[in-house]
């Protein structure tokens, strides 16, 4: 990298962990970041100077960057506590850093030209000598039927265009394949865990489009349900069609589409409209339909983890489980179920001290025993066609009695999670303002944990959806009842044990009598707790109250569906406190 920076005459190079959408998951032809480093987090950046190196990630993978990457090469830093440009400047950098620009947003290069740094785009030098690089996906795109959208593409394309045209603006430029995935009723499998095709979009204000994917991905009924208002256009004929536009006024999210599609709409001649994502919001306000079909899957899969939990129960004591055992066999047990297509998103499935690494990641070399008398977290989710799933349980592997540190810990993670999911707020609250309520209790014993609160869920798309979330840092956009969000508060001992309690929550709209409206929330999510862990002396009649009403809604309606084992097990598991 150096040599190539070096016979170029730039000073540096950054490296994001994205691709050219700019999202969470990449496919393994666009895992640059993990090529470079060896850091596979979802979350990362890295710097590559003459003389120095770092890689920067969030709290979540504070102990993965230590195990993955080489300490005598690479500084691993907070990217919050030490913003990758403020660590430039102080570095004395003047000279010019490169960058890929269809790997940066516009407002992300505002942040280094900022802070005094002159940025050069270049073509990325690491596809030059990737030798090994895999093929990128070619899956086909198919259709999300009706039945689990809710609604027609035609009448979602008709709904944005309106919004296009009230924002003055001829057309808007869509980056994000999940957005339209959400626009137009497509669905794919470029992606390991999120059922989507890779491909931009070109909306205009009459609510035609434009999709640019590779036509051969396109098969009959997809092209059938897209109709004739969609074109298809290969996306190497992209800058070609974007050179039809000057003179039209094009909508484009600074924030989240590559810096590479503003230049290329400036050198067509266009106008460009800087304006968030219009089918971010919409997505997030899931309809009744797609209310009702997360209702069914969470059913589904809280079968399926009401199962794996008891099989667990009875074999982790024994002392013969690994990590990627249990979750394999969790993988199994959704399996069974027609419906499940994939898992939402690689589990964690973490014993003892890889319970305390938030986003650990099992794998051969990793691997480990699950012992008896330990804490276990798996944090795992699945996709069925009428709802994504994220469920989180803490477990004690017995026989014993576990610690009293440890049920201390348990229950003040657990408070929290109950104080969120049993809140009644104003119709003008935001994710901000409720996220102190799930770290309450734990910040009574001067305790915190270093990820947000929760985060937003797709409907047959993304475990992680935009724009709301629960935490400190979020964008203040208002919750509203459709949205969809996790509540999962946990606690971490590093080299010890983690601890994290995760449900799914549906907005609602509060059963009060008011004239202000206010709002509560729907428990999604159905499994119960570990009841060894739990302290009762810590929660209050209240949250008792809620965990035992929410215990008793699990044995009526999961029972049914498992065999009698599990049924067994469940009477104990959800009996009252």
């Amino acid at each position: 990298m150096r040599a190539a920076l070096q016979s170029q005459g730039l000073d540096g190079f950054i490296q994001p962990r994205n691709d050219e959408f700019l999202g969470e998951y990449v496919p393994d032809s666009a895992a640059r970041l993990a090529w470079l480093t060896g850091f596979t987090g979802s979350a990362g950046l890295a710097i590559v100077l003459p003389d120095q190196a770092a890689v920067f990630s969030d709290g979540r993978y504070t102990l993965q960057l230590e195990s993955q990457t080489d300490g005598a090469i690479w500084q691993r830093l907070h990217i919050t506590e030490t913003p990758p440009e403020t660590w430039l400047k102080t570095r004395g950098h003047r000279g010019q850093i490169g960058y890929d620009p269809w790997l940066m947003s516009a407002n992300t290069i505002t942040k280094f030209t900022d802070a005094g740094l002159t940025m050069v785009p270049i073509a990325n030098p690491i596809d030059k000598f990737w030798n090994d690089r895999p093929a990128p996906p070619s899956a086909q795109a198919t259709p999300h039927p009706i039945e689990c959208a809710g609604e027609s593409a035609t009448a979602k394309r008709q709904r944005i265009a309106t919004t296009i045209g009230d924002d003055g603006a001829d057309a808007v430029l869509l980056t994000d394949p999940h957005a339209i995935a959400w626009l137009l009723n497509l669905r794919g499998a470029d992606l390991p865990h999120t059922p989507i095709a890779l491909c931009f979009a070109l909306l205009r204000r009459d609510a035609s489009a434009i999709l640019f994917i590779d036509p051969a991905k396109i098969p009959p009924e997809t092209r059938a349900q897209l109709g004739q208002s969609v074109s298809i256009v290969p996306r190497e004929a992209m800058a070609e069609t974007l050179a039809t536009l000057r003179g039209k006024r094009i909508r484009l999210d600074p924030a989240t589409a590559p810096i590479r599609l503003t230049q290329m709409l400036g050198d067509a001649g266009a106008i460009t409209v800087s304006g968030d994502d219009p089918c971010v919001l919409p997505r997030a306000l899931k309809n009744p339909v797609e209310q009702s079909g997360a209702r069914a899957a969470h059913i589904r899969d809280g079968a399926a983890m009401c199962r794996f939990l008891a099989w667990f129960d009875l074999t982790a004591p024994t002392g013969s489980l690994t990590e990627l055992a249990a979750a394999a066999a969790l993988r199994a047990y959704r399996a069974a179920a027609p419906a499940f297509r994939a898992e939402s998103f690689n589990p964690i499935s973490g014993a003892g001290e890889h319970g305390a690494i938030i986003h650990y990641s099992a794998d051969e070399a990793s691997n480990r025993a699950i012992h008896p008398n330990e804490v276990y977290l798996i944090d795992s989710g699945a996709q069925y066609p009428d709802g994504t799933t994220d469920i989180t349980r803490t477990l004690w592997t017995g026989p014993a009695t576990p610690p009293d540190l440890i049920t201390d810990r348990f229950t003040r993670v657990l408070a929290g999670h109950i104080a969120l999911a049993s809140a009644i707020f104003p119709a003008d609250t935001t994710g901000p303002q409720l996220d102190a309520l799930a770290r309450a209790p734990l910040w009574q014993a001067g305790l915190d944990f270093d990820h947000g609160t929760g985060h937003g869920v797709g409907s047959y798309l993304s475990v992680h959806e935009g724009p709301v979330s629960f935490h400190k840092r979020a964008k203040p956009i208002p919750l509203a009842p459709g949205m969809i969000l996790s509540d999962e508060p946990g606690y971490y001992e590093p080299g010890a044990f983690g601890i994290r309690l995760e449900n799914l929550l549906l907005v609602t709209e509060a059963p009060l009598t008011t004239k202000k409206p206010f709002l509560a929330f729907e428990t999604l999510t159905l499994a119960p707790f570990d009841r060894r862990l739990i302290n009762p002396t810590l929660l209050t009649p209240q949250a008792i109250t809620w965990l035992n009403t929410y215990h008793a809604r699990i044995l009526q309606e999961i029972s049914p569906l498992v065999d009698e084992q599990t049924q067994t097990w469940l009477k104990t598991a959800c009996a009252a406190i």
